[in-house]
Formats: C-alpha cells, sequence, structure tokens
C-alpha cells in the first residue's frame, strides 16, 4: 500500500506497509496459551483493528501506545469486520511522518482565522500592549505553533488549529465587550485575549495522540504563558511600562476564573471579563462537539 492510502480504503486481502497512529496496545493470550498483539490503528479517516500472532513480544518492545507506527502486513476480514494481520510493526521514525496526517484538524480555514487574529491584533492601540502582541506575532515560529496547537487535549477545540480558533474567538468577544461597556480599558482586554492561552504552544506534544510536554505537565500553560510574556517583555524596555504589563498578566493568570488567581480574587473588570468570555467560548464549543452537560 503507498502511504497516501487510507484506513477508509483498506481493501480484504490488501497487502500493507505504511505509517498509522497507535491507539490501543493490549498483550492477550490466545486459547492455545500463547501471547498476541490486539492493536487499533488510526488515521483522519477512521480506525482499524490489528493483530500480531508471530513474535508478540518482541514487536511489543519496538514501540508504545501512543506512538506513530510503521506497520507491515496483510488485511484481512474477519467476523464481517476489516482487520490487519500484522507479520512487522515498530515506532516510525518522527523525522519521516506528519502527525497531522493522523490528528484531527480545524474545519476552518486556518489563513482565514490568520487574517482575522492579525486583524483583531491591530485593535490594540497602547504602544506598550502593541509591541508586546507584536513580539508574539511577528515571530515566524510562534505563527506555526499557534496554527498547529489544539486548545485541550479532549475538551474543547481538541483539534490542530483549535488554538487559533479559540484565541480568535476570545479575542473577538472581548472586543464586541468592550463595545458594550465603554469604561472597559479595550487594548488590555484585546492584548490578554490575544494572549491568555500562548502558553498552549509549548504544552502539547503531537503523536498518535495529544500528549503533555514535560513543561505542559509541570507547569501548565497559564505558568507558561506568563514566563513567555516575561521573556518577551523583556526586550521591549521602557515601551511597555511596568503597571501595564502587571495589569496584562493579571488577566492572563485569572483567565479561568477567580479560584486560580491570586488571592482567589479578580483586582480588575478586566480580568473578570476576560475569564467570562472565555469561559463562555470554551462553554458553548463544548456543547456543539461533545452535547450539553448533564
Amino acid at each position: 500500500m503507498s502511504e497516501s492510502v487510507t484506513v477508509s480504503a483498506l481493501r480484504p486481502t490488501q497487502e500493507i506497509d505504511a505509517v498509522f497512529a497507535c491507539t490501543r496496545k493490549d498483550r492477550l493470550t490466545s486459547r492455545a496459551g500463547t501471547p498476541y498483539l490486539a492493536l487499533e490503528l488510526r488515521d483522519r479517516t477512521g480506525t482499524v483493528p490489528a493483530r500480531a500472532f508471530r513474535d508478540a513480544d518482541v514487536l511489543a518492545g519496538r514501540f508504545e501506545r501512543g506512538d506513530l507506527v510503521r506497520v507491515a502486513g496483510r488485511v484481512e476480514r474477519f467476523r464481517d469486520e476489516l482487520q490487519i494481520d500484522v507479520r512487522q510493526i515498530a515506532r516510525a521514525d518522527p523525522a519521516q511522518v506528519d502527525p497531522a496526517d493522523f490528528l484531527p484538524s480545524a474545519y476552518r480555514d486556518l489563513d482565514e482565522l490568520d487574517g482575522f487574529l492579525e486583524h483583531l491584533a491591530g485593535e490594540v492601540y497602547d504602544p506598550g500592549l502593541k509591541a508586546l502582541v507584536g513580539a508574539f506575532l511577528g515571530d515566524a515560529s510562534m505563527r506555526a505553533a499557534l496554527r498547529r496547537a489544539p486548545c485541550t487535549r479532549a475538551g474543547h477545540h481538541a483539534y490542530l488549529g483549535g488554538l487559533l480558533e479559540h484565541t480568535v474567538a476570545v479575542a473577538t468577544l472581548a472586543q464586541e465587550t468592550c463595545l458594550l461597556h465603554v469604561r472597559l480599558d479595550s487594548d488590555l482586554m484585546i492584548a490578554a485575549a490575544l494572549l491568555h492561552d500562548v502558553g498552549k504552544v509549548r504544552e502539547f506534544t503531537y503523536g498518535a495522540e495529544f500528549g503533555l510536554t514535560d513543561e505542559g505537565r509541570l507547569l501548565g500553560h497559564v505558568q507558561i504563558a506568563q514566563r513567555m510574556i516575561e521573556e518577551r517583555a523583556a526586550g521591549l524596555g521602557a515601551v511597555l511600562s511596568a503597571d501595564r504589563l502587571l495589569a496584562l498578566q493579571h488577566c492572563v493568570l485569572c483567565h479561568h476564573g477567580p479560584d486560580a488567581a491570586p488571592g482567589r480574587r479578580f483586582g480588575s473588570a478586566e480580568a473578570l471579563a476576560l475569564a467570562r468570555v472565555n469561559a463562555l467560548d470554551a462553554a458553548v464549543k463544548g456543547a456543539l462537539e461533545h452535547g450539553l452537560p448533564l
């Protein structure tokens, strides 16, 4: 099989040699008492069960659940369902595969979302905050990471491009909220909305599934964002005043609500508003994707 052939295109008796995501790996014992591997393989088009009956323990040592794996074998029909009889399987070379072929992706056009992001960044007029936002969005590697990252591993916006989609939504809601409540500091609100989840570009790993980096597991995206903001702000000198930076950092730290805030309370109306619009987009998107909470 060429690597362009997908799970949905598999046919009985087909010989395959291709890369899949391994989303299940169990060592079982047959009725004859011999070990075998029960696997589930996936790409963006679907999943297929697989079995490795020969050299199960040897093969098991060559990969783990959650890896992208190269599989050689034959497609068979078993109990009216297709499955792959695996002859060889091993962890794929990460340099030769793209996780985007195996992970869910945003349905919305990322170039369009990028355009919205640029427009929203242009709505920040405070020189210091504008410079800080520009320090992030002017970095090509950062922009690529924003387009790639999910927002969560299994909750709302849990797909490639989910972070960009959520960021645009929250910043748009922040802008609209400032139009309704003109006493809010719109520069602070929009800048904080654009940066509130920026730590997620360093939170996730990409393989058969979304995983966590050590930094993501040990610190979480909020603390990572704080570090990233401090790093970028350090290069701006006097353009960004200490009080404006502090106000933005407070909004970012509090965007999950008062229980996550230092002192367990909001220190500004902008921090409260950002937390509310962030929760609104997350909850609505979650309901649309996974159903209403019980």
